[in-house]
């Protein structure tokens, strides 16, 4: 394995894409520190990143293109690091691969230049859940080294843990289907991969082609050989029989179901979560943890912040973080977790639209909602211009203090206020994450 302290020294390295988040920056950070020549090309402008860009004002070795990409940057370089998102026909990355460019991303970059042993999790809906549930039992029972978690975290870099890991170690990485891409760039695959499920999304990016989307996500199991390991989901597991040739899995494979998991007691509430606690129960029993280890793990996991997170209880009005449910099968999935032959639930969704169908969510919202607040954006207008006639009360909004005003408005005690939204965030909030803080912070206000 070449070291890395000296790989990137000196080195001509395009960063596409900076971002707001953190993750872009960790990477930059890093690379500047370790003497690489970078160039970062982001299409926000400098007032947009102005936060991004004070964190990085010390290194000299940085050049900015901002406010646009330009042709002639992607003639010469030894590496390309892409953020997450690049659009898969960009004429940018076309260039950089007529130049024999080598296209890399921040986790698969970091799987390049280490020995440790790597657990990933990808799927439509679950993969948060299952990442960390994952490593809070590994962190507190796995001894034979640390415990490192990566990948699709809000503000964490995966590429400056290589300054920190040991062989002996352990890294779990959540991986959506973007950051799939790098590993599969670099023909790669984890340790340890798990698939929790494969549903419609993100087809506004993949321009309605499922079979593209679940490509990419194959990258998580594609190089393994037989002495790695595959967990799966039994939906997705259909989904692998539908659309993959399944002789061509190397690795060992296990299908799992709530059977593993009937005597475990969890805060985690919800059908969707079995299947989310069975994987990693599964995960567990490859690490070699006991009954007693797992039990233990399982009982006193919490829900992940902005997944159906109980987050305040007040004057008999409970408020539920369901943020990270962006697609309508999450929200479905939500409401009947919480459904108990009462419609008492309150719902803030809608925002923009990923190309997704919403004729599902909008039959169990007719069968199971008080009251609807809908956020602007062309998910909403699409979800509106299909309404059946028993469609609940709802509003319009164009900020969470409103929606969370409204909501308030319609409640009363008994009642469940939940955010679910079904749909992205752009146009309304800075991202998803600013989407959730704003409502924990005007629901406590």
């Amino acid at each position: 394995m070449e070291n890395y302290k000296k790989y990137f020294k000196n080195k001509r390295i395009i960063i596409m894409g900076l971002g707001l988040l953190g993750r872009g920056i960790g990477v930059a950070k890093f690379l500047a520190k370790y003497g690489a020549n970078l160039l970062i090309t982001d299409l926000k402008t400098e007032e947009q990143l102005a936060s991004s860009l004070k964190q990085l004002k010390k290194f000299k070795n940085i050049k900015y293109i901002l406010g646009q990409h330009r042709l002639e940057d992607f003639y010469q370089a030894d590496m390309l690091i892409k953020a997450a998102n690049v659009p898969l026909d960009s004429i940018f990355l076309a260039e950089a691969r007529k130049n024999n460019i080598p296209i890399e991303m921040d986790a698969s970059l970091f799987a390049k230049f280490t020995n440790v042993k790597i657990i990933g999790i990808t799927g439509t809906r679950g993969k948060s859940t299952v990442t960390k549930l994952i490593y809070e039992g590994l962190k507190k029972y796995y001894k034979k080294g640390n415990v490192w978690l990566g990948g699709n975290v809000r503000g964490l870099a995966t590429l400056p843990l290589l300054e920190k890991v040991k062989d002996n170690d352990i890294i779990i990485l959540e991986l959506d289907s973007w950051q799939l891409q790098g590993f599969g760039e670099a023909k790669i695959s984890p340790h340890i991969a798990v698939f929790t499920t494969f549903m419609n999304d993100h087809m506004n990016y993949y321009k309605n082609d499922m079979q593209q989307y679940f490509d990419d996500k194959t990258e998580i199991f594609k190089y393994q050989t037989k002495n790695d390991f595959l967990v799966i989901g039994e939906q997705a597991m259909l989904e692998i029989k539908k659309r993959f040739p399944y002789n061509k899995i190397q690795s060992k494979i296990t299908v799992v179901n709530e059977d593993k998991i009937r005597n475990l007691k969890t805060k985690l509430i919800g059908e969707h979560n079995k299947t989310n606690i069975a994987l990693a129960v599964e995960v567990f029993r490859i690490m070699k943890l006991n009954q007693t280890q797992i039990k233990q793990t399982i009982k006193n996991f919490k829900p992940e912040p902005g997944r159906l997170e109980m987050i305040f209880k007040k004057n008999g009005i409970t408020y539920y973080n369901d943020n990270n449910a962006t697609t309508p099968d999450a929200t479905i999935a939500a409401l009947n977790s919480l459904y108990k032959n009462k419609k008492n639930i309150i719902l803030i969704c809608g925002g923009a639209d990923k190309e997704l169908k919403f004729n599902d969510m909008i039959r169990v919202i007719a069968n199971t909602v008080k009251n609807i607040i809908f956020f602007k954006g062309t998910a909403t207008d699409k979800i509106l211009s299909s309404l059946s006639n028993n469609f609940p009360e709802h509003v319009v909004v164009d900020s969470m203090k409103s929606a969370v005003q409204e909501a308030r408005k319609f409640a009363k005690k008994g009642d469940i206020i939940l955010l679910s939204p079904g749909a992205a965030s752009f146009g309304v909030f800075k991202n998803e994450y600013d989407r959730s803080d704003q409502f924990i912070k005007y629901v406590k206000k």
